[in-house]
């Protein structure tokens, strides 16, 4: 039977998480702890790269993360973003967010509507013109870089932030009494080999959201027991729910 379950993520902001639905309706509960946290890099570290805000017209942003580090970079380095300065985000909640720094208008804020980078492109190579500079984290892939290279755009891609551990504490190492983890990204799949090395899964279940988190879990020699996103469930609340729904009939 499973019971308590560990969710490496950060606590839903929404009282109407699906989350909670899950944990009111099965009867489990559910630990929210991320296993890494996201870091900004510096102004002295960003100098390093030699890139001036000022060069590019427009912004790719493809997280909340990318967006909150450009504008407290501009701001640690004294640089105004001029108000003619464009955005291209991900998706609308991404794009939504902006407003948190600028005035929204929709002129200057384009967004794609599936999350992924490719609904974007489109909307970008009509703007062709611009000079697009793309806020990275320390560890990305070469896939946006490709797909614009395909495009011949102005782009240039940055580093503004990293994700580093979020170490448990000795009390959390001592009480880590799980029936299931659920893990998002091979950071975190990592972050729990480097806190709990002794950890043996033994009848823990193991979730994994995306290919390469499943890929990791693998690696790190543990096992996987459920993956998502997959056609029939493309939430991992709605595969989790799935899981537990056969696996506490049993």
């Amino acid at each position: 039977m499973i019971k308590r379950i560990l969710i490496s993520q950060p606590k839903p902001s929404s009282d109407k998480s699906p989350y909670y639905d899950m944990a009111k309706e099965l009867g489990v509960d559910l630990v929210f702890r991320p296993f890494f946290k996201v870091e900004g890099l510096t102004a002295k570290e960003f100098r390093q790269q030699k890139i001036n805000l000022l060069d590019y017209t427009a912004v790719v942003f493809t997280s909340r993360h990318a967006i909150d580090n450009y504008f407290k970079l501009a701001q640690e380095m004294r640089v105004t973003i001029p108000e003619t300065m464009k955005y291209f985000c991900v998706i609308e909640t991404i794009a939504l967010y902006i407003q948190k720094y600028v005035q929204y208008r929709k002129r200057k804020v384009f967004f794609g509507n599936s999350g992924k980078i490719d609904t974007l492109i489109p909307t970008m190579v009509k703007h062709k013109e611009e000079k697009y500079l793309i806020p990275q984290s320390s560890v990305h892939n070469d896939s946006l870089k490709n797909l614009l290279a395909n495009q011949k755009l102005n782009y240039k891609e940055c580093v503004m932030y990293r994700t580093v551990s979020n170490d448990l504490n000795e009390e959390e190492k001592k009480n880590f009494e799980y029936d299931m983890l659920v893990f998002f990204s091979p950071t975190g799949v990592r972050a729990l080999k480097e806190n709990l090395p002794d950890f043996v899964q033994g009848d823990v279940k193991i979730a994994a959201f995306g290919p390469a988190t499943a890929k990791e879990v693998v690696a790190q020699g543990y096992r996987l027991d459920l993956e998502a996103p997959s056609k029939k469930y493309p939430s991992m609340t709605g595969a989790l729910r799935a899981f537990l729904e056969e696996h506490n009939q049993e």
